[in-house]
């Protein structure tokens, strides 16, 4: 292994990443099939929107008339099949471009129905579900708050969807698992929820979740019946290059009412200087589907591996993937760190740290990350987190170029070895 000339890779360990990768190649196939029709797709948009020199400048002040800024909307929009989208460098994180559509379309009296069980841990205060009555959540401003459990096998329960979703404004949908073992969705499971809900409910407001799942598959949700869709610009969309940001997709009336909430009532989409931000969104998103394709190699490869050393990997490999995420069962605490630790030293940044857990904000545990980005909290970057709490479980994601993500993936599998905590 031609890694071993600058990693101290056991050569017992070598020999079962060879085996694990050679396990992947069906997967490898069709990632790489994927990322080829989304990369023409991305292309494609570029032309048809006509993108030019102009339109990475930036803007000051009210930013009117901001080319660049109206001309990534059309970008993002045209890829995804959608009438209109909001791309700013000003969503500071997946969460708040959640919080701004959810503002932006609830209104006092309304319902919300969560159709994959409790929402991501950051968002229960945006909901109120933590009781705080002085939050501003979407509690205290009157929205009633409804969801839908998920089965035992982690999928959504389609059969109470059609009469949970009765007088609803807004049907939700999380793609990805968050801090659980569920599968992620596939954008034929989600296509299957927006047809039951249109069933009984044929004007709800369909949202989803999409951060960790675009570029995943060839479409989208807003392409099955979803009505919007949002995420953040460094995860999938950003292709490891935009440095903070976020999107809202969707249908036009919709994108507009969110729009107002993030500005102002009146000025919409009309305002918000892009600074030096433009080039790098545009650049980043060119680059997406490829990187989404590497974070998904190394996905598959950490199941492999870590899969024939007896761990409980999800999803495991030959698995049909709704997002970038491998959710890795190690079992206790140590194991935790220690994996962290590995994948902190296989990072280009930050090699040296040593991660520890602590009480990460908008978080009811504990959480240990290994981080090691050129951007602070990059998903789409190799990280790995975990919450010290039971299944004791580690949700690894992304990898901008699978050779440092497989790298990475090894030096967690060593630490764990050094430490006594796997054999071979």
């Amino acid at each position: 292994m031609q890694i071993q000339k600058f990693f101290p890779i056991d050569d017992r360990l070598a020999a079962a990443a060879e085996a694990a990768e050679k396990s992947c190649a069906a997967d490898f196939a069709r990632i790489e099939d994927n990322a080829a029709y989304n990369g023409a797709k991305v292309l494609a948009a570029f032309q048809k929107s006509r993108v030019s020199e102009p339109c990475f400048y930036g803007t000051t002040g009210y930013g009117y008339g901001d080319q660049g800024r109206e001309v990534l909307d059309k970008v993002v929009a045209t890829a995804f099949g959608t009438e209109d989208a909001l791309v700013r460098h000003n969503f500071v994180s997946g969460t708040h471009a959640l919080t701004v559509a959810l503002f932006g379309i609830l209104r006092t009296g309304d319902t919300m129905v969560s159709l994959t069980g409790r929402p991501y841990d950051t968002l229960e205060g945006v909901i109120g579900l933590n009781d705080d009555t002085q939050s501003g959540s979407l509690k205290n401003f009157g929205v009633t708050y409804r969801e839908v459990p998920l089965l035992k096998d982690g999928t959504p329960d389609y059969e109470a969807v059609p009469d949970a979703v009765r007088g609803a404004k807004v049907a939700y949908i999380q793609r990805s698992r968050g801090y659980s073992l569920r599968p992620a969705l596939t954008v034929a499971q989600i296509q299957r929820l927006a047809e039951l809900v249109r069933s009984t409910n044929p004007d709800a407001v369909i949202m989803v979740d999409n951060c960790y799942g675009e570029f995943v598959e060839t479409s989208e949700p807003v392409e099955v019946g979803c009505d919007l869709m949002i995420g953040s610009m460094i995860k999938n969309v950003g292709g490891g290059i935009a440095r903070t940001g976020g999107y809202i997709a969707g249908k036009e009336a919709l994108v507009q009412q969110c729009a107002e909430r993030l500005t102002c009532i009146g000025m919409g989409k009309e305002v918000g200087c892009s600074l030096d931000m433009n080039r790098e969104l545009y650049l980043g998103f060119f680059h997406a589907p490829d990187t989404t394709a590497n974070a998904l190699k190394t996905a598959d490869f950490a199941a492999a591996l870590f899969g024939s050393f007896g761990f409980s990997c999800h999803p495991p490999v030959g698995t049909t993937r709704g997002d970038i995420v491998e959710a890795i069962c190690l079992g206790d605490e140590a194991h935790l760190t220690a994996f962290c630790q590995g994948i902190q030293q296989g990072s280009p940044v930050d090699s040296f740290v040593v991660p520890e857990a602590w009480d990460m904000p908008g978080y009811t545990s504990k959480v240990i990350m290994a981080a090691g980005a050129f951007t602070m909290g990059a998903s789409i970057e190799l990280s790995a987190d975990a919450p010290i709490r039971e299944p004791f479980a580690v949700w690894m994601q992304g990898g901008m170029t699978y050779t440092s993500g497989k790298i990475g993936v090894l030096l967690a599998a060593q630490k764990m070895l050094d430490q006594g905590l796997i054999s071979l």
